[in-house]
């Protein structure tokens, strides 16, 4: 299982193809299968989100 936490904002053809290249980079580098790579993408808002000790909202 391949994890992707992004902020919101990608069109649905940029996850589509997103996921498309991390399953063939799995299959590629790992030797899976293409029905054994499972991706989720999971948006969190920028304020729920910090980096350097601030909130990527206010960045």
């Amino acid at each position: 299982m391949i994890t992707v936490d992004m902020f919101p904002g990608r069109t649905a053809e940029q996850k589509r193809a997103l996921v498309r290249e991390l399953t063939e980079a799995m299959v590629r580098t790992c030797d899976a299968k293409p029905e054994g790579v499972w991706v989720v993408l999971r948006e969190v808002e920028p304020e729920n989100w910090a980096i350097g000790g601030t909130l990527a909202s206010e960045r």
